[in-house]
């Protein structure tokens, strides 16, 4: 068995949602080096395998009834996943690298949405907003018309 290969770096931050973020990243990071290896897809494989396994963990993270995503969130990443799954799949049985940028795709832009800021709870206290800029005179106009 091959000794596995090294992380080139690490989650930024301790909380679930950037290490999520971060293990998609590096699992897309695998699977683009993967694709322009030279070893008959053995680094194919097991880049796509990697993801799989990752893919997994979200799903059973999803499904444990005290998963604290709302329903929504948890059945749209849920249908999002079996999509992955197929891909997967595809790709694992024929190991074409040319085919691979829909996962890339996936990982990349729901590690881009983890990274984002969380959104702030509807129950947490909100900081005071600044006012608005008062307008010069009465008589101002809008500088552009948005609402033509």
């Amino acid at each position: 068995m091959k000794a596995a290969v090294g992380y080139t770096s690490q989650p930024r931050a301790a909380d679930p949602r950037s290490t999520e973020a971060w293990a998609l990243a590096e699992a897309s990071r695998r699977l683009a080096l993967a694709a322009r290896a030279d070893d008959n897809g053995e680094s194919l494989r097991t880049a796509l395998t990697l993801n799989q396994r990752l893919w997994s963990i979200f799903q059973g993270s999803l499904i444990d009834p005290t998963c604290p995503l709302p329903k929504e969130i948890r059945d749209n990443v849920l249908a999002l996943s079996v999509i992955m799954d197929r891909h997967l799949m595809q790709r694992l049985a024929d190991l074409d690298a040319s085919k691979i940028q829909p996962i890339l795709d996936i990982n990349r832009a729901i590690a881009e949405g983890l990274s984002a800021e969380a959104p702030a709870d509807a129950n947490a206290p909100q900081p005071p907003q600044p006012a608005p800029a008062p307008v010069a005179g009465t008589a101002a106009t809008p500088f552009m018309n948005l609402t033509a």
